[in-house]
């Protein structure tokens, strides 16, 4: 076998992306991973460096640059080649391998996991009159660092998990902290939302943001309209704003690639080993679909071993996949 050609090429470098190269070199396979941003971590270390995530087992709750921190210190422990600030732009098939064509020049690998979320991604913005004004300044889309808004008057909008969290870590550092949702019922897990409604958070439902104005010392006030009224407005005063409306998410690229993936929903449908339609190609994490699928970090870090498991047995058929992780060396 040609040494040149990796066995697995990991295509993302999110947490997903990162503990399956920690993964794959437990099975001892030859593994690169390709990440489009300038370090791993993918959107968690993007967007919510400072966000305390709930659902990875043996955790009380860390937050999201611990995490990405502890995976990377458990992925380069099997010193995996990785490639950052590259971009994939084709995939071929070519006999038995993959041409896997980036800005940076041509690799060639037996098989493909493909581990990039939901593609590249950017915040839905506030549609409220003036709002750009503000933004990056007193507006802005995820929490880099806390201290940012230490002693500050906050207002987070929106109604998901994220929002919630945002709030109720914000309520730890901020003078005030206010939660504004277009709804009166909040998406998020049934125990963050029973503790944001013990909290010192204000919640200012049902209203919908209109405008931005300024306000005196650097603040802004927000005029809020309340749902299904056409007169009935409230106005709050905030030196800062912290909009979660959620991602647009982008995975055209995968597109162009000259191979065929079957998607569903813009997600790749995968099989209960998480094989996509073209053999030895696997998605994990948010890019993988299939019924009854839980987008959330613990969903993914569980799909990972029936990916790698799956691509291992298929390379050689003659090795046996462990049946609990003791049987794993290094």
């Amino acid at each position: 076998m040609n040494k040149n050609i990796y066995d697995i090429t990991i295509i993302g470098g999110g947490p997903v992306g990162m503990f399956a190269g920690f993964y794959s070199g437990l099975r001892n396979a030859k593994v690169q991973i390709i990440e489009s941003l300038d370090e791993l971590g993918g959107q968690v270390n993007a967007l919510y460096p400072e966000k305390t995530i709930l659902d990875v087992a043996g955790f009380a709750g860390l937050t999201g640059r611990e995490l990405v921190n502890n995976l990377k210190a458990q992925l380069l422990t099997m010193q995996p080649d990785i490639s950052l600030n590259t971009t994939v732009k084709n995939v071929k098939k070519v006999d038995d391998f993959f041409a896997i064509e980036t800005d940076k020049g041509t690799t060639q690998s037996r098989a493909i996991i493909i581990a990039t979320g939901n593609g590249s991604f950017k915040p839905r913005k506030l549609l409220a009159d003036n709002a750009d004004k503000y933004e990056n300044n007193q507006i802005q889309y995820f929490i880099k660092n806390l201290d940012d808004f230490k002693d500050k008057q906050v207002l987070v909008a929106g109604g998901g998990d994220s929002a919630i969290d945002q709030a109720l870590m914000l309520e730890k550092v901020a003078k005030k902290v206010y939660l504004l949702h277009r709804r009166n019922e909040f998406r998020g897990l049934e125990r963050m939302v029973s503790r944001l409604k013990t909290s010192s958070v204000e919640l200012v439902t049902p209203y919908l943001i209109k405008e931005v104005q300024p306000a005196d010392g650097n603040q802004i006030t927000l005029v809020a309209k309340k749902m299904r009224t056409d007169d009935e407005f409230k106005t709050i005063t905030v030196d800062k704003m912290l909009v979660n409306y959620g991602f647009v998410a982008d995975s055209k690229a995968m597109k162009n690639w000259d191979i065929n993936l079957q998607t569903s929903h813009r997600l790749l449908q995968v099989d209960s080993k998480m094989q996509t339609n073209i053999p030895n190609v696997y998605a994990v994490g948010d890019q993988a679909n299939y019924d009854g699928k839980q987008t959330i970090i613990a969903t993914g870090f569980g799909e990972v071993p029936l990916a790698v498991n799956g691509i291992m047995q298929n390379l050689y058929p003659n090795s046996n996949a462990p049946i609990h992780s003791t049987q794993l060396s290094k």
